[in-house]
């Protein structure tokens, strides 16, 4: 038994020196590089609203049966051409009557100026004849506007949408038709952050009409530019956004009102710091890098991101262009650690991370 326990101690002892000798082989050094400072451009999108330029509702503006539609829904139309028809009949007949009040109206206007420029009746006599007849005229006027309501045509080129009525439908005054969409060039609105909106304007862009794309459902950039013409007056109180428009052509009429996309916006930066989004970790919603110091002692420090590229943030404040970053293993450091390392030059560690910048 005494010699059994003598055996186990050597080889306790035999396995721990074992381990000791396994530690003290075991030497890694840390991959370090420092932010790389050039220009570049990240590309900021914002959901979006596509609108028609010109995008109306058509409806009846007299009563009665609609007679006839000549048009089809999704149809491309011409300003004045004839789209739905109110069956005029009691509209012509009213027209009729109108015109042959006037026409007596006139006979007896000529009479009576005829009488009064021979003194046999008075001017005020021949003043209300000529009242008469001109209200006559009117009344012609009147009833030609009202049989033209019941011929609807297309107040200007468009799309035509869904119809509410069928032919036969009874249509009461202001009754919806359908609605009417000018596509040749389209109006798309898309929310700014307040933050975002002071840096666009602070920068410049106040009076410039910025050039912008537009990425479809599809995930597909169309094939037109647009530019940033116009801001709201107001911010959204309950957002804290403000709306832009930007104005799109359409000449293939790929874009229809009531689309939804996102705006893509090329923002520039001009001399800023940027690093390996593989360098940084996260605490609490913070972002935190492991600076080097002059002793090899490793230091934990939290750095504001400006902006994100694939595989890259811009720097906007924590880092200097001379300080040394961990760039790889950050997992098996802590703050405080002595560190060997080899150091990567920032042109090369960017290089590696298949990156394309502008």
């Amino acid at each position: 038994m005494r010699s059994f326990i003598l055996f186990l101690m050597v080889c306790f002892t035999l396995v721990s020196c074992n381990h000791h000798e396994k530690k003290h082989t075991e030497h890694i050094t840390h991959k370090i590089t420092s932010p790389i400072k050039k220009d570049t451009i990240i590309i900021k999108d914002y959901v979006c609203q596509i609108h028609s330029i010109k995008h109306i509702e058509l409806r009846a503006l007299e009563k009665g049966y609609l007679q006839s539609i000549s048009v089809d829904e999704g149809q491309f139309v011409n300003k004045g051409q004839s789209m739905f028809k109110i069956m005029p009949n009691v509209y012509d007949a009213e027209l009729q009557k109108a015109k042959a009040e006037a026409d007596l109206a006139e006979i007896e206007y000529k009479n009576t100026k005829l009488l009064a420029d021979n003194d046999i009746v008075s001017s005020n006599e021949l003043a209300m004849s000529k009242a008469k007849f001109e209200k006559a005229t009117a009344e012609v006027n009147m009833a030609s506007i009202h049989l033209g309501f019941t011929n609807i045509k297309a107040p200007f080129d468009g799309i035509i949408d869904h119809f509410h009525v069928r032919e036969g439908s009874l249509l009461d005054e202001g009754e919806l038709l359908t609605t009417l969409s000018d596509n040749s060039k389209m109006w798309v609105y898309f929310n700014v952050p307040e933050a975002e909106y002071l840096d666009y304007i602070m920068n410049g862009h106040a009076g410039e009409k910025r050039e912008v794309e537009l990425l479809l459902a599809n995930n597909r950039v169309f094939n037109q530019k647009g530019l940033v013409e116009t801001i709201e007056g107001e911010f959204n109180n309950e957002t804290g956004n403000i709306a832009f428009r930007a104005t799109f052509p359409n000449p293939d009429k790929i874009l229809r009102h009531g689309e939804t996309g996102s705006i893509l916006m090329k923002i520039p930066f001009k001399e800023v710091l940027m690093i390996p989004q593989k360098a940084t970790f996260e605490v609490l919603d913070k972002k935190f890098v492991f600076v080097l110091d002059s002793n090899n002692i490793i230091h934990q420090k939290e750095i504001k991101i400006g902006g994100e590229l694939p595989h890259l943030f811009i720097v906007e404040k924590g880092l200097t262009a001379e300080d040394k970053i961990v760039l790889e293993g950050i997992r098996l450091v802590k703050n405080g650690d002595h560190i060997d390392y080899e150091f990567i030059n920032p042109e090369e560690a960017v290089s590696n991370l298949a990156l394309y910048t502008e």
